[in-house]
C-alpha cells in the first residue's frame, strides 16, 4: 500500500529555527508554548541560508505576537515540491470543501 502525501509530509525530519537562523533542535522542543518557533523539514532548513532561515523565523514571532497563528513562510522557505513528500504550494489543504460533495437543499 502506497502512503499518502499527509502520511509523508509528517514522517520528514522536522526541525526548529530559531530567530538566529539556527537549526535548533526537533520540532516541538520550543520554550514558548503560546508562540513557538518555526518548523521546516530538515532538508528545506538546510537548503536555506543561516540569513532566510533567520528572516522566516522572525516573520513567524513577530505575526505570533500580533495573535496570528498560521503565519506563511517566506518565499524562500516556502515548500513547493512534490517529489520526497513534500506537497505543492497550491496543494489543497485538509479539510477542503469538494464541490461535488456539498450537501445539496431540496425543497419539496
Amino acid at each position: 500500500m502506497a502512503k499518502g502525501e499527509l502520511q509523508e509530509w509528517l514522517d520528514q525530519d522536522w526541525k526548529r529555527i530559531d530567530s538566529k537562523g539556527n537549526i535548533a533542535g526537533e520540532c516541538g522542543t520550543s520554550k514558548d508554548k503560546k508562540n513557538p518557533d518555526r518548523c521546516l523539514p530538515a532538508a528545506k532548513a538546510r537548503s536555506l541560508t543561516k540569513t532566510e532561515r533567520a528572516a522566516t523565523a522572525k516573520k513567524k514571532k513577530t505575526a505570533g505576537a500580533k495573535g496570528q497563528q498560521v503565519v506563511k513562510n517566506t518565499k524562500a522557505a516556502t515548500v513547493k515540491v512534490r517529489n520526497g513528500g513534500f506537497v505543492y504550494k497550491n496543494h489543497r489543504g485538509c479539510g477542503a470543501v469538494m464541490p461535488d460533495r456539498r450537501k445539496k437543499t431540496q425543497y419539496k
